[in-house]
C-alpha cells in the first residue's frame, strides 16, 4: 500500500482512518463520562477497570487474529531498551488517561489531537523525515488551535469558582457530623 509521501496524493485510506480514529476518541470520551457515576467520580476506579477490561478482552483478539506467532517470534523481545520505552509509554499512557477521565468530551478530543499531532512532528523530528510546506503547516496549526484553546479554558477556569462533587459534599458533611458528634460526647 502506498502512503501519501510516495504518492505525493491524498490517500483515501489515511483519511478514513483518520475520520474513524477522530470519531472513536470522541465515543471515548462520552461513553467516559457517563459511566463515571458508575465508579463514584473515582478516575483510578476507572482507570483500573479499563486496564483489566484491556487485558481480558487482548487475549482472545490475539488469538483470534493470529498474532500468537508474532508474539513468539518477536526479536526484541528480550531487548531491555525497547521494554523500558513500552513502560514509559504505559506510564504517559496511564498519566494521560486519568487527567482526562473527569473531562469533557470536547477538551479531551482536542487534546488527544495535539497530543497525537504532537507525537508525529517529534516522530519527524527525530527520524529526520523530509515533509512538505503543507505538512508542517498543518500540524502547526493543530498544535497552535490546540494551544489556544488550552489557554481560554484556563482563563475561563481562573474566572469560575471551583465546584466540589456531590461525594466529597458528602465526606466533608460526614466527616462535619462526626467531628460535631466527638465534640458533644467527648466533653
Amino acid at each position: 500500500m502506498l502512503t501519501e509521501g510516495m504518492t505525493g496524493t491524498l490517500s483515501w485510506t489515511g483519511v478514513f482512518f483518520g475520520v474513524v480514529a477522530s470519531a472513536c476518541v470522541s465515543l471515548n470520551a462520552i461513553f467516559t463520562k457517563k459511566v463515571m457515576p458508575a465508579v463514584d467520580g473515582n478516575i483510578w476506579k476507572l482507570s483500573y477497570y479499563n486496564n483489566i477490561n484491556a487485558c481480558v478482552l487482548f487475549l482472545p483478539l490475539i488469538l483470534l487474529f493470529g498474532e500468537l506467532g508474532s508474539l513468539a517470534s518477536f526479536s526484541r523481545s528480550s531487548d531491555l531498551k525497547f521494554w523500558g520505552m513500552m513502560t514509559l509509554g504505559g506510564v504517559f499512557g496511564f498519566a494521560i488517561a486519568t487527567s482526562q477521565a473527569s473531562r469533557s468530551s470536547l477538551p479531551v478530543h482536542s487534546h488527544t489531537m495535539s497530543q497525537a499531532c504532537a507525537q508525529t512532528v517529534i516522530a519527524v523530528v527525530y527520524n529526520s523525515s523530509s515533509k512538505s510546506l503543507l505538512w508542517w503547516t498543518s500540524n502547526l496549526m493543530v498544535l497552535g488551535g490546540s494551544s489556544a484553546y488550552t489557554w481560554v479554558k484556563s482563563l475561563e477556569m481562573k474566572k469560575t469558582p471551583q465546584r466540589v462533587l456531590p461525594t466529597q459534599r458528602r465526606k466533608n458533611f460526614c466527616q462535619g457530623r462526626k467531628a460535631t458528634w466527638e465534640f458533644n460526647h467527648f466533653k
